[in-house]
């Protein structure tokens, strides 16, 4: 049985074409799923009933069920979702001015190893399939209702999204799709570690998707303590491959920083962060880190976090803050899973 919500449009085509239907087919079954919202093949009324019941004995419609939701007293919402086969992913919506945005976890667990984060913890079990990606928006959704619309998506949950290229593409092919999802490119977000091949693969896909780079520190000796990836892709490895990025997408990038109290948020540290990336047209993301008891990094203040985005506004870099959500549930990536799952308490 193959989950319909797992078939980005080209492989939905070739798959009616298959079953000896019109590529319009692909189409007509987007929208029962994404506009009608229809939850079992009896209720797509202008499908014949002899292709409704090859539907049903060739597709499913299967999503994750809820198995912990926690709600903050900032509207925001963080699900922890259980697959079919029983492995658990986290996704969280956030409430901006502008929009609700939806942060999709990728894997199950993570093999980066990022010194601080929770969602480390736990070792990658396995990628993500498109139809549990797709999941996490279509869950998210029914839960608010029509009336409460996602309008953004980043792919900044726990995994390495370019770890998982194929169906991530796909994803955001779903995603886009004016017949699907319909989320305008311009607020999708992707973030990445920095896997160099996947970055400059990326940069040839012809869509207009915004791209987001971990960085989170200034220097190779300390990202290397910081980020185990750094040692496959030492930083002038993965910041040619942003400039070539910028080259072929001709779309800027965000640099993602982390802020941790006297490891990476000194002054020293943002004058070498303006010197590394000078020449790149880019934005830089301050993140307030939330505190994991199991992990020994604390968040800088917010006078330190200011100052350092004051010195890099100085210094001619582009810099904002970003804002916090959920302080009152488990906020942290990885941290309601880790503490399901016994890692953390």
């Amino acid at each position: 049985m193959i989950n319909l919500y797992g078939l980005a449009p080209q492989p939905l085509e070739t798959m009616m074409l298959s079953m000896g239907q019109k590529k319009f087919r692909a189409i007509q079954l987007y929208t029962w799923l994404y506009e009608k919202k229809a939850r079992s093949f009896e209720e797509m009324s202008d499908v014949s009933l002899r292709f409704r019941e090859e539907l049903a004995a060739t597709f499913t419609l299967d999503l994750p069920s809820i198995a912990t939701q926690q709600i903050a007293s900032d509207g925001t919402i963080k699900l922890l979702l259980e697959m079919a086969d029983g492995a658990k992913v986290e996704t969280v919506l956030m409430r901006y001015d502008y929009g609700n945005a939806l942060c999709v976890s990728s894997q199950v667990g993570c093999n980066m190893g990022c010194a601080f984060c929770a969602s480390g913890l736990l070792r990658k079990q396995r990628n993500l399939e498109v139809h549990e990606l797709i999941g996490q928006y279509m869950v998210m959704q029914q839960l608010l209702g029509p009336d409460d619309r996602i309008s953004h998506v980043v792919v900044m949950g726990t995994g390495e999204p370019f770890d998982n290229y194929e169906n991530l593409m796909d994803f955001i092919r779903i995603l886009n799709h004016p017949k699907a999802l319909a989320i305008g490119a311009r607020h999708i977000t992707v973030s990445t570690c920095g896997l160099v091949d996947r970055i400059r693969q990326y940069a040839h896909e012809g869509i207009q998707i915004n791209l987001a780079i971990s960085l989170h520190a200034p220097n190779d000796d300390l990202r290397s303590k910081l980020m185990r990836i750094n040692q496959a892709y030492p930083l002038d490895s993965l910041l040619e491959a942003v400039k070539y990025y910028e080259v072929h997408s001709g779309r800027r990038v965000t640099f993602e920083y982390i802020m941790l109290r006297d490891v990476n948020d000194l002054p020293e540290h943002a004058h070498q962060l303006a010197d590394r990336i000078k020449g790149i047209q880019s934005y830089v993301n301050l993140i307030p880190y939330n505190e994991v008891g199991e992990v020994p990094f604390r968040r800088s203040g917010r006078e330190r976090v200011r100052q350092f985005c004051d010195l890099l506004k100085q210094r001619g870099v582009n810099c904002t803050i970003r804002k916090e959500f959920g302080v009152d549930i488990d906020a942290a990536c990885g941290q309601l899973r880790a503490k399901k799952e016994g890692v953390i308490r």
